[in-house]
């Protein structure tokens, strides 16, 4: 009985998360393409010479997407690491919940709506600018398929 409430409980905390990240994104795509987003304290930078369109615009679409999931599954593994830990107390598991931080850093700043934020614009990279984030993205859910077998 207790180890179902346990799992209850993690479902249900992982699915606040997740709804919570999404409205999160939504909201940041929303700001995003309000012209009066704002960009308080920095300096407002004007657009590229050139409107970047078509494929390009899709790719940092799926960028910011699998950004957001990275983010959310970062979030996941450092909280149940943390519940693991505090069951276990081991020295591993330490290692793991600064690693699971690392990554959710990462997954942050590279966050493309971050950029945006900033005044800067993608550079055109196309495909190129979403791989490392959709490699990361693997091995977060390699970890959180080898945590739920824990």
């Amino acid at each position: 009985m207790d180890n179902r409430m346990k799992k209850n409980v993690r479902n249900e905390l992982i699915l606040a998360t997740l709804i919570v990240v999404v409205v999160a994104v939504w909201a940041a795509l929303w700001a995003a393409s309000v012209s009066w987003f704002p960009r308080y304290p920095f300096e407002p930078r004007p657009p590229p010479p050139h409107s970047i369109h078509g494929d390009i615009q899709l790719f940092y679409t799926v960028e910011t997407v699998v950004s957001a999931v990275n983010v959310t599954l970062s979030i996941i593994l450092l909280l149940l690491y943390v519940s693991i830990y505090n069951r276990t107390r081991s020295q591993f598991t330490i290692g793991l919940m600064i690693f699971s931080a690392v990554l959710l850093l990462h997954s942050f700043v590279s966050f493309p709506l971050l950029d945006r934020a900033f005044g800067f614009y993608p550079s055109g990279l196309g495909p190129f600018a979403m791989l490392p984030d959709l490699f990361t993205c693997i091995a977060l859910i390699v970890l959180l398929y080898l945590t739920f077998e824990y």
